[in-house]
């Protein structure tokens, strides 16, 4: 049973999983700090306000109902993504490229389809004579 585990513990899908796990936890303060203490702030600047949680509020039968917080929270969330995408993702995606820029070129593959097509030419080659139908087997 510890066999088991140990096995499966120390492959590198769950090992991988785990480091990432806490990088993506570690690195959520990063963002949201640029978020918060960049990114809002500008909003603050254009707007007046780093948030819409003030706008659209209006109750029914004392229930109160706030759309601007749900805006707030799309903004957010948007700005989130933008942060992650233009100061991590791109500029990883362009490092790797940068690496990879003398990498040599792979041959493209040939389809299943293509490679059945050889193997028949090849065959019709060495055995002269024969139809590409039904083998003839006294039937």
């Amino acid at each position: 049973m510890l066999k088991g585990f140990r096995e499966f513990i120390s492959r590198g899908n769950a090992i991988d999983l785990a480091v990432g796990v806490i990088i993506g936890a570690a690195f959520s303060g990063v963002v949201t700090a640029l978020v918060k203490w960049l990114i809002m702030p500008i909003i603050a600047a254009i707007f007046g306000k780093p948030d819409f949680n003030a706008l659209w509020v209006f109750t029914i039968n004392g229930a109160q109902f706030r759309l601007g917080a749900i805006l707030t929270a799309v903004v957010n969330f948007l700005l989130v993504a933008l942060a992650l995408y233009f100061f991590i993702v791109l500029p990883m995606n362009k490092l790797k490229n940068y690496q990879h820029r003398n990498d040599p070129v792979k041959p493209a593959e040939e389809s299943e389809l293509e490679v059945l097509k050889s193997i028949r030419t090849m065959l019709q080659e060495e055995t002269p004579g024969t139809s590409t139908g039904a083998h003839a087997s006294g039937n």
